[in-house]
Formats: structure tokens, sequence, C-alpha cells
């Protein structure tokens, strides 16, 4: 209680200094403010020579802080008017070492800097709040120091707001942290719930409603689930019992947000390019095969009016750019978007569709058009017109209506009508829904027309058997036993009024919501769980470990068990679960690795394309190859690991100067070619590799991770 009582003093102090700033001068408040930042941090600032601050006010007066030397090394502060700090950034200027790249290092942690960041946090927070760290010491590499992060309770309970802290040398060098008062109306309430926990769970389980359908896993089989249906977000408060619809709160706060009219872009029109005197190469050919055979956009546009389902009479062709995937592009369809557009009584239309440019399949539709116009379809003609175009479209797919959540319309759009109503059919298996395959249709309600088209298709995906399930209530049963009811601090959407100033203020600005801080239960899951498998009952869980906690069940063995787990505690490594040490070790799997070191890991076996394409780019940049030698599948030797190691760690140049060395000590130094013998004497020197070099063996993942490790412990 004493705790409360203080947050609630420190609040109506700072509500008090906000109404007297009006009477006070802009000198005297930033005299003020600088004192009490000054006094919260014990900061000696006579080292700096030049001094400014300024103040803006949204929700409050925030005031920036900031201390210069000539030499450039500064010093920045943000604030709130009673001097309580949200913003902290020491800027020293310090000489780096030059490197070659930006291959990083493993941390030097020091206690000292985990001190003095605690004795800052005490120094910042404000009475009745604390921090809850869920991540120390950044969890990464090159994290010199000591760093938090994590969320604020207020009065010992969660609340939204999060912090993040950086200390070195013993000194805290970058604070920030969310506060109340920049984001919320109405202060921080009590901490004292008027409802039971118990009550409160009972309330929101009746919110919860699960359906049997087909999901997808990773080894692209689907199987039978009970899955949440598509609905509404429920908050339930603390003090009153009352249910809270959030989505239909949230709805409310979007006036003001547009027409929800994206702006009309189009895709850059291929370039016309002139092949050179001496020919084109096979790549080039490849390329021109591609579009062999495609559709004329003129050819194109005759097919698309033909469809009176497209609904072009009117439109005139505003122009059309053809798409051709690269040669790693799972789907090779070379595709052509043609634009449309008309003018009615001053109001533009537009319409793109983008057709496969060898058949003239439609594969996207997406339109533009007023709002408020009035409506000549009711929403089962609507739908009765979209059944109609799919089965004309893909007359050989099992399809049915998917039900969504219904749409909560923001207030402002309450009384105009949306152009369109859209529909998604779903692919049925033995009647149960597959979501992943799935067609979205939008109707234009003025003509009947389709206003958009989007779709995802994957015949390779195989099915379980339909056969005894559990029962719905049964399923229900298991997925409320993952959950628990949480009492926290969460924004809640409040309707503004006129009886404090603040609120007045937003209200004259043309706001009619904002946040406030409200005490609420909600459902939680303390453990992650997305559905409930439907033959056994059990719940569905994540398989893949967190990229900052790596766990593996297959390392005990191994003699770079000790190199791996060091990665792993920093995130580096294989996400799945398992790391296969003596596994021959392959371009992708290196590349794979080597990418989490940029704090992203993946399982090779189990990577989507954007995810495998991304980490190449990663390594491409860091030098590790160049983008002419991928090759996922090829297997890696020692001495090109080597090599590709040292390469993105900044020592090729120093690896190639020829007539320096000689022999490196290995046993079989008499078999390392010329143009590699600085690679390997490197490579000894940093403890890469020891007795015996073994160039020409395949190496395996467990020597690839002990030679980034000895890498990752080089001096800088």
């Amino acid at each position: 209680m004493k705790k409360l009582v203080c947050l609630a003093a420190a609040l109506l102090a700072a509500l008090a200094l906000t109404a007297a700033a009006a009477a006070e001068s802009q000198d005297a408040r930033l005299a003020r403010v600088t004192q009490a930042v000054k006094e919260t941090l014990d900061l000696d600032t006579e080292i700096y020579t030049e001094f400014r601050g300024s103040c803006s006010e949204e929700l409050v007066p925030v005031w920036s802080l900031n201390w210069e030397k000539p030499s450039g090394e500064s010093l920045s502060v943000e604030a709130l008017e009673d001097g309580t700090i949200f913003h902290f950034y020491s800027l020293e200027n310090k000489v780096s070492p030059s490197s070659g790249s930006r291959f990083p290092t493993f941390p030097d942690r020091a206690e000292g800097d985990r001190a003095a960041a605690e004795a800052f946090l005490r120094r910042v927070l404000r009475p009745g709040e604390t921090v809850e760290p869920d991540q120390e010491n950044g969890g990464g590499l090159d994290a010199s120091g000591y760093s938090s992060r994590g969320r604020i309770l207020l009065n010992g309970l969660p609340s939204p707001y999060r912090y993040s802290l950086r200390a070195e040398n013993e000194r805290v060098v970058s604070f920030s942290r969310d506060l109340p008062e920049s984001q919320t109306i109405g202060g921080v309430p009590g901490s004292q719930a008027a409802v039971r926990q118990a009550d409160a769970a009972k309330a929101l389980e009746e919110t919860q409603e699960l359906r049997l359908e087909y999901v997808r896993e990773t080894d692209g089989r689907a199987v039978l689930q009970y899955v949440p249906a598509p609905g509404h977000i429920f908050y339930l408060d603390a003090g009153s019992g009352r249910l809270l619809d959030i989505t239909e709160l949230e709805a409310a706060m979007s006036v003001g947000a547009g027409n929800l009219m994206r702006a009309e872009t189009s895709a850059p029109a291929a370039a016309d390019t002139a092949a050179g005197e001496g020919g084109m190469t096979q790549a080039e050919q490849d390329g021109v095969e591609r579009l062999e055979g495609v559709l004329s956009k003129e050819e194109l546009d005759q097919a698309l009016r033909k469809t009176e389902a497209f609904g072009l009479s009117g439109y005139a062709l505003l122009s059309a750019s053809y798409q051709t995937p690269s040669s790693r592009e799972e789907d090779r369809a070379v595709r052509c978007t043609l634009r449309y557009v008309r003018t009615t009584e001053g109001e533009r239309f537009t319409r793109e569709i983008t057709v496969d440019a060898h058949t003239g399949e439609a594969a996207r539709v997406w339109s533009a058009a007023p709002w408020g116009r009035a409506a000549k379809l009711t929403q089962e003609e609507a739908q009765a017109r979209a059944e109609a175009f799919l089965k004309e479209l893909c007359p050989d797919r099992t399809l049915g209506l998917y039900e969504m959540a219904e749409e909560a319309v923001p207030l402002g759009r309450q009384s105009q009508e949306r152009p369109d109503r859209v529909f998604t059919f779903v692919q049925l298996v033995e009647g149960v829904p597959y979501r992943e395959n799935a067609y979205t249709v939008g109707i234009d309600l003025s003509d009947g027309s389709v206003y958009s088209l989007s779709s995802e298709w994957d015949d390779t995906v195989t099915f379980e058997k339909a056969g005894d399930v559990i029962s719905p209530e049964a399923a229900l049963a298991a997925w409320l036993e993952t959950h628990e009811a949480v009492l926290a601090y969460r924004h809640v959407p409040q309707a503004l009024t006129r009886t404090e100033p603040l609120q007045a203020r937003l209200l004259e600005e043309g706001r009619t919501h904002a946040y406030a801080l409200r005490l609420t239960y909600r459902l939680e899951q303390p453990q992650a769980c997305t559905g409930i498998y439907a033959k056994s009952g059990e719940p569905v869980r994540g398989e893949t470990p967190d990229a900052a906690n790596l766990v593996y069940d297959d390392v005990s063995g191994s003699s770079a068990r000790a190199d791996i787990e060091k990665l792993a505690a920093y995130g580096v490594g294989y996400a799945g679960g398992s790391f296969r040490p003596s596994k021959t070790l392959t371009q992708w799997e290196l590349v794979c690795l080597v990418s989490s070191l940029q704090g992203e890991a993946l399982d090779p076996g189990a990577a989507e394309k954007n995810s495998r394409d991304n980490a190449y780019y990663s390594a491409y940049r860091l030098g590790l190859l160049r983008a002419s030698e991928r090759d996922d599948g090829a297997v890696v030797t020692r001495s090109a690991l080597v090599r590709m190691l040292l390469d993105a760690a900044g020592y090729g140049p120093a690896a190639r100067l020829e007539g320096v060395y000689s022999a490196a000590g290995y046993a079989d130094d008499a078999a390392i070619p010329a143009g590699e013998q600085g690679y390997a004497a490197i490579a000894r020197a940093l403890g890469m590799a020891s007795e015996t070099y073994a160039g020409g063996s395949a190496a395996v993942r467990g020597e690839a991770a002990s030679m980034i490790c000895r890498l990752l412990e080089r001096a800088v």
C-alpha cells in the first residue's frame, strides 16, 4: 500500500507541475528540469562546453537536454516536466580497431557493468516500479559490457511498458523506457482487483471457441487439429468484472485513418535492353526463353474483357508489365500485371489484374474505389457471385466458405458503405477445411464484378486420414487447460470527455478515443500452444527452440560439445533441436551456421526459400563467398572451410601474401598447396587446426563449430 501511495503522489505531482508550467517561463522550466535530471543521475556536467534544451508536447511536456564537448562527445537526456528520465545516451569518441569484416567476437562481460546498471535503475525508476529482465547481456556477440532489457512492473504487476539498458566500463551508456504518460490518459490505477482470478477465468473462457481443421506441419503433412476460431480479443476489467471487447474498442480508435484505400502503385516496367555485339550468354538466352510464347498485352487484355466477372467495361488499359521469375524461384510462371482506370462523375476507379502471361489465367486482382457508393447487391448475392466466379476459375477444386472473424468497422466509417464484400474459400478435405489452400475474393457491391482476388495453393501437401477424433467439448477443455487468467496493467481504448484539460485538448485535435491504463485479466499461455491434436487430445506446441537459447539432444558424445554449447549460449548454431556434429558439412549448412552470427538460427532441413536466400545474402556481405559460388549441396572441405571463415573474419589479404609462409608446423605440411599455406598458418595460429591440416578431407559440422569458436575467441 505504501508503494501505491507513493506512486499516486508522484503522478499527482507531475500533473501539478504540468498545470503550473503554463505560468512559468520557458527558461525557468528548463533550469528546473535540468537541475532535477542532474540530481537524479548525480551528473558532473562541468566537462561539457555547450548545452541546449527544448520542449515538445503531445500528451505531456517532454524535455530534450543535450550536452556536448568540442571533441564531439555528448550526453543526451529526455525527461518529463518532473525530471522523470526515460531516455539517456552517452557518446564517447573511441578508437576502434580496424577490421576487414564484421565477423564478431565473444563479449567481455564485467560484473562492474552489471552493478552500474543496477545502481542506475535504482535512480531512474519511480516508486512502485521494478523491472523484470527477459534478456540480459544481449544474448549475442560483440556485446562487451552488460546489457539488459525486459518489462517494467507497476506495483509488482506486469505492464505493457518495456525498458532497455547498456553499461560499459562500469558506467551506463544508454537507457530507454516506455512511460504511461506518453501513451495513455488517466494515470496508473490501483493494483487491487475486485474480481477473483477464478471468476475472471470462468468469464473469459466463455469467449473461447475451437473448430476442427487440417493444419500443415513442418514435414509437409496436414493433420487434424482443433484450432481457435477467428474472433475478437477480450479482457476482463478487474474492478467491475465487465468483459471488454478490445477488437471493437480499437476499431473505434481508427477515426481519421483515411479512406483505407492504398495509394496506387505500379511495378516498374521491364527495361528494354539491347544485346551486346558479342552475343548473349547462356544465362541471358535462358532468360529470353522464359518469355517464349507469352501473350501480348493486347491479347491478354482481350481475354480479360471477355470475362464478364472482371467488370472491365468502361475501363481503359493504362499499362502492362511482365515479371519474369529468377531461375531459383519455385514458381517459374511469367506474370503480367495489367492496370486499368476509369473516371465516372469525377471519381477515379482503378483495377489491377495479374495473369499467367502464357495462359491468361488470373492470379490476382486489386481494385480501388470510393467508399459510400450505394450497394446494389446483398451479402448473399455477393457471395453467390464469388462462388460462381471460383467455379469457373477452378472447377476441379473442392472449396467451402471459411468463416472469418466479424469485421470491426471503424467508428468513422460506420455511416459509410465499403465498396466490396470479401469472402475466403478454403480447400475442403472430407468436409474439413484446410485454410492454407485458399482463394480470397472481393465482390464490388455496385456491379457484382470481381473487386479483388488472391490465392495460395500447394498440391504437394498430404492429409492425415480422417478417423476418430475427440469431441469439441473435450478439445475445448484441453485448450483451456493451457491458459490461465493473468492480472496485469493493459492498454484499453477509452472514449474522451471534456472533464479534464488533456482529454479536452485531444478532442479539439479531432480524436475521439485514447488509450488508458486499466487493471485487467486476460487468458494467457505460460507455454505457447496453437491448438489441440484432434486424435490424441494433446496440445500443439512449437518445436523450434528460442534462437537465443539453443539446446541440442545429440552432442553429448562429441569432441566438439563444449564449443557447440558455448556457441549455443549466444544463439549461434542450428535451430530444430539437433546439431549432428559428425555430419559432413555442406555449403548451405555452413552458410546457415554463419548466418546465426547475425542473430537468426535456422534449421538447415526446414528453412523456407526466403530464409535460405537471406542467409546467403548475409554470407555474401560478410565475405564468406561470392554469389557466383553458391552451390547449396556442395560438400565443404577442411581447406575451403578455413579459407571461407578467414576471409569472412578479414584475414584473407594477409593469408594471400606470397613468399611469406613456408611451414606451419603441421604433420602434413608438405601436402599443403602453396596457395593455401597462408590460410593454414593463420588457422594454426588461431587454434582452428592443430596437428594435421588435412585440407582435402571433407569437413563435418562439429569442426565448423570449433573453428568458428576459435575465431570468436580472437583478440579484437
